[in-house]
């Protein structure tokens, strides 16, 4: 099938008669079924069942819309992105970070960045780590954040900082002399907020437990670790959580101290082998970096107290 026999095919598929798909095309009628019964002639099967002037779509009809509704939305995309770069004016960035990322790191960083380039336009969005790859390999964004390398042949992922888990406390659950101390994950309680098991950091976790002898108990199990923290805040438990999402932004609620043995934790900027970063794509991630590196050197001199951050 060429394009444009998809493109009728699936333009009458939607309108349901031939008519209908020429006005969505903006064609004419008879053009609409020349395309069409050269499709089936190239194919060497009909699509459709004309009975009485009307079209009723064959069983193949079905399974090849599937496909095709697949690529018209690739199509509309691609319509969108070069009247976008006909008429706009000011650079766009696509952005895409984890949830947790786009609560923590992000604002501040964001802020940091609009100085500079007040007149970009940034589109933002949120997605777990799996699902930006893909957006990142069909073009769908220009970069990413996330704790995570998702190890991708078409994925580059440069590391911007790097901290270590923290168990995360209700104030006033440790004495003040050992706040911002380490605590070894055999001296945390038994219950604790959990991650997912399928979580990168939650298995990290859950082998240094069971390396240390624990099985601790997980009641509560939260799918990202801002949630976790504001458990945490509200006075619902204690959760290990990674240091950004600990950290920012500053709360008095809570108090953190480093876990030991320590578990590293890396912030990613991640984006598609294939496409390089702009000027204002590159300095955007210069002040996620200095947001998330000086996060975590206001964590050694805050002693675990009202959060790891003052950012």
């Amino acid at each position: 099938m060429r394009l444009r026999h998809i493109e009728v095919f699936h333009a009458v598929m939607q309108a349901g008669t031939i008519s209908g798909a020429a006005q969505v095309l903006h064609i004419s009628q008879p053009a609409v079924t020349k395309v069409l019964q050269h499709c089936e002639l190239q194919l060497g099967l009909p699509l459709f069942e004309r009975i009485r002037g009307k079209l009723y779509p064959r069983p193949e009809a079905h399974r090849l819309f599937v496909e095709t509704e697949k690529l018209s939305r690739e199509l509309a995309g691609i319509r969108r992105l070069a009247a976008s770069l006909k008429s706009r004016s000011v650079e766009t960035l696509r952005l895409v970070v984890t949830p947790s990322l786009a609560i923590s790191v992000l604002p501040a960083a964001m802020s940091l960045w609009r100085a500079g380039f007040s007149q970009t336009q940034c589109e933002l969005g949120t997605q777990h780590t799996d699902e930006i790859v893909n957006v990142l390999r069909i073009g769908e964004a220009d970069l990413a954040l996330s704790l995570q390398d998702p190890r991708h042949p078409n994925i580059v992922a440069d590391p911007l900082a790097e901290g270590r888990l923290v168990a995360l406390a209700p104030a006033g659950t440790w004495r003040a002399a050992d706040r911002g101390q380490p605590v070894a994950l055999a001296d945390l309680p038994d219950e604790l907020i959990g991650l997912p098991g399928q979580d990168p950091m939650g298995e990290m976790l859950a082998e240094a437990f069971e390396a240390a002898g624990r099985h601790p108990l997980h009641r509560t199990v939260v799918q990202t670790y801002q949630i976790a923290r504001s458990l945490v805040e509200a006075g619902a438990g204690i959760a290990v959580v990674d240091p950004f999402s600990a950290s920012l932004p500053a709360s008095a609620a809570i108090e953190w101290r480093p876990v030991e043995p320590a578990l590293p934790v890396r912030l990613y900027v991640l984006s598609a082998s294939h496409s390089p970063l702009s000027v204002a794509a590159r300095e955007l991630v210069r002040c996620v970096g200095e947001v998330a590196r000086g996060a975590l050197a206001r964590d050694a001199a805050a002693g675990g107290r009202g959060g790891p951050g003052r950012a």
